[in-house]
């Protein structure tokens, strides 16, 4: 059986990772060991929950070695201020034993706080692309030392808008150093960063044996609208089993609507996590979670990736994403660490094409049960669920990439997305063929 010995780490992160509990490295941290600790530049597409975060900092730790600067020798790019302060956490537990200085910056915070810290002197930089960008322009961070960049769940950071944030950084990076990139996804707009600004990666991917899925029940109730919803899960916790639970809607509006629910049935057991939340109420609602102060979160697509929360027993899409692939992500919330877990999804009739559309990406079928008697089913629909054509905008087209014609005839050429398996590329079928499967399974389900 391997163990983290064969890494032959020095005895200051050895003995960090063994009082850290830690055993035997997962299948992304052996195969990325030894492609990081060479210098090359790794693309490596994996899903969330297979301890890719220890996959790029193991190797690097071990590379360390004390140099009389004080600008950041490793840069660690991510979506999210949770994953800021998270990622942060994991290099400080493993560099105890080591003369290692860490600071995590993000935004919605005060930018002098941060600025006083990095004329402190930083060795190792955690941030979100917003807040590293206003540094650097400030000129407060430089880049001289730079060796390391990683960029974690690169995906989502795109999905969040930050091309043109992680472009800036990238030009502004002049001396040679080592790219790390990590997506869960691989997509032609991933593929462009890559050809640009990366020399030569190498890929390490996951085989889909090696996800979380696997040990993620996933159930689904036909519910017919959101009220009806609200109703259900009220019904449903009232089993002591839904111990640590997240609950997944698609918007602020419908979070809040379903938090004060939650609050009215269950007093000061479920807290709220969205971008309009402060940075403080997030942390605190986090940290209340994390030490089983609270049952459970309500929350949107920001806590669906990276976030590293153990035990959680399960996950509630009380909507279903609008994106297939943020399933998979939201559903690996649970699952984690060798541990199962329960998914269910609430699908609701103008829900059912886009959930068929994620089975398919997932060759998974999720397995519906009928949904109890006692269950109130509301009349009432809410203002948005009127208004189906406003909704079914998940089925229309994306739109095109930004680009030249010359990337424009490679994204055509090059379509591709990837769960963590061992190529990049995935055979898709035609438009017409996936929408005959579509149809027929509706037409299945109807019928049972």
């Amino acid at each position: 059986m391997s163990t983290f010995e064969q890494f032959n780490l020095p005895k200051s992160l050895q003995k960090a990772i063994d009082e850290l509990g830690l055993t035997k490295p997962t299948p992304i941290q052996e195969k990325s060991f030894s492609v990081i600790m060479s210098g090359r530049d790794m693309m490596g597409i994996a899903q969330t929950g297979t301890g890719k975060t220890f996959a790029y900092l193991l190797p690097i730790l071990k590379q360390w070695k004390f140099v009389a600067t004080d600008t950041p020798r490793v840069m660690i790019i991510v979506p999210t201020r949770e994953l800021v302060v998270q990622v942060a956490a994991e290099v400080e537990k493993l560099t105890q034993y080591m003369s290692v200085r860490t600071l995590g910056v993000y935004g919605g915070v005060n930018i002098n706080t941060q600025k006083t810290a990095v004329y402190q002197g930083i060795d190792v930089l955690v941030g979100t692309p917003g807040r590293i960008m206003d540094l650097a322009l400030d000129n407060v961070i430089r880049f001289d030392s730079l060796q390391k960049l990683v960029i974690d769940e690169f995906d989502e950071i795109l999905n969040l808008g930050f091309r043109f944030q992680v472009t800036s950084i990238l030009t502004m990076l002049k001396n040679k150093r080592q790219n790390i990139l990590f997506s869960a996804t691989m997509t032609d707009e991933v593929d462009e960063i890559l050809d640009e600004y990366f020399e030569f990666p190498e890929e390490v991917s996951l085989a889909p044996s090696g996800t979380p899925l696997e040990k993620i029940e996933q159930l689904g109730y036909k519910v017919p609208n959101f009220l009806t919803k609200i109703n259900f899960i009220i019904e449903l916790l009232q089993d002591e089993a839904f111990e640590r639970v997240l609950l997944f809607v698609n918007n602020k509006k419908t979070a809040d609507l379903l938090a004060d629910k939650m609050e009215e049935a269950f007093p000061d057991q479920f807290g709220t996590i969205h971008s309009n939340k402060s940075q403080n109420y997030r942390l605190q609602t986090m940290e209340a979670f994390r030490n089983s102060e609270i049952r459970g979160i309500v929350t949107t697509d920001v806590m669906a990736r990276g976030l590293d929360i153990s035990d959680i027993t399960h996950v509630i899409n009380v909507e279903f994403p609008e994106i297939p692939e943020q399933y998979i992500h939201r559903i690996g919330r649970t699952g984690r660490a060798d541990k199962s877990g329960i998914a269910i999804s609430l699908i609701s009739p103008r829900e059912e094409e886009i959930m068929i559309e994620a089975e398919m990406l997932m060759e998974k079928e999720i397995s519906f049960l009928p949904m109890p008697e006692n269950v109130v089913i509301a009349e009432r629909l809410l203002e948005w669920e009127k208004d189906k054509k406003k909704k079914m905008k998940f089925l229309t087209p994306k739109p095109k990439l930004e680009g030249g014609a010359s990337f424009h005839e490679k994204a055509a050429k090059n379509k591709k997305v990837n769960l963590g398996g061992p190529s990049k590329t995935k055979k898709k079928t035609s438009s017409s063929v996936n929408r005959n499967i579509l149809k027929n399974r509706a037409a299945k389900r109807k019928k049972k």
